[in-house]
């Protein structure tokens, strides 16, 4: 007898370890997406703010004028940052590039780089139509010799990301809908295994609603348990991320990080207490006959 309750209890505790790994580990798919779809979203931004602009000042212009027409430029609305790079400074650049001096090969030739303006665009305005009525201002400037951008990779960039964030919504919905699935069927199994239970506390009189309370109880503390462990787990993945790829810059998204936590605990809350709802109505409801398919 001793020997039988032994393994029962080995079997329900096997039964209780795989359960909590299965949902811990589909919370941390999806928390681990969370992170993707929102750091990806801002490494897209990235990208659209670090198109190259640059207005080509003509030859001989006088300093002022050029910090004039910078100052000019930074008011408007759909500028996120303006350089003013200098004749010198270019050289410099050039000359660190290269790794020698350049201008030992043009002989008596005058430096044929000019001071120009490096301008980026707010992520929202950097698409063709923003770039192109920027460019048609700016080049009216009398001091200005030419704009330079790249209007086929700017398409191109804003038509990808555009792809890639409805591609991302439709990977979204079939991972919550692999999820619910998942977390509902190895409630049910779990249940399953101790359907008889259930079965000998309605034949002592007990209602649905107190045999039911135990059940959610232990789901829904499991589905706490699990979003504990996933969120851990996530968190140490952040830190191995943002150690390797420090442009993701994570320091700065705290309230993001908040709002995935909450959001793993909370749908691991409402899939845990739902499932085992759902899946206790099954037998307390079933004929005896049902207990033994």
């Amino acid at each position: 007898m001793y020997s039988e309750n032994k393994s029962t209890k080995r079997r329900f505790a096997g039964s209780y370890f795989v359960s909590l790994m299965s949902i811990m580990l589909v919370l941390f798919m999806l928390g681990m997406y969370a992170f993707i779809v929102i750091y990806a979203d801002r490494m897209l931004t990235y990208v659209k703010e670090n198109i190259g602009f640059e207005v080509v000042i003509k030859s001989n212009t006088k300093e002022s004028s050029i910090i004039s027409l910078k100052d000019e430029i930074s008011k408007k609305d759909y500028i996120k940052s303006i350089e003013y790079i200098s004749k010198e400074e270019a050289t410099n650049r050039l000359k660190e590039d290269l790794g020698e001096d350049f201008l030992k090969w043009l002989g008596d030739v005058e430096n044929p780089l000019l001071p120009s303006l490096d301008i980026r665009f707010i992520a929202d305005y950097a698409n063709s139509d923003s770039m192109a009525m920027a460019e048609r201002w700016i080049s009216k400037k009398p001091i200005v010799k030419e704009v330079i951008y790249q209007k086929t990779l700017t398409n191109t960039i804003n038509d990808n990301i555009n792809k890639i964030k409805i591609v991302l919504f439709v990977i979204s919905l079939i991972l919550l809908l692999i999820a619910i699935t998942l977390i509902n069927h190895t409630i049910r199994l779990s249940i399953y295994s101790k359907r008889f239970i259930v079965r000998t506390m309605q034949l002592v009189g007990a209602t649905k609603g107190f045999v039911m309370k135990p059940f959610l109880k232990t789901f829904m503390t499991q589905g706490l348990i699990a979003a504990l462990i996933a969120l851990t787990l996530i968190t140490l993945t952040i830190i191995g991320i943002n150690d390797y790829l420090p442009e993701f810059d994570m320091d700065k998204g705290n309230g993001y990080i908040m709002t995935i936590y909450v959001s793993v605990i909370f749908t691991s809350l409402v899939i845990t207490s739902l499932s085992t709802y759902f899946s206790m109505r099954k037998y307390l409801n079933a004929d005896i006959d049902k207990f033994y398919m």
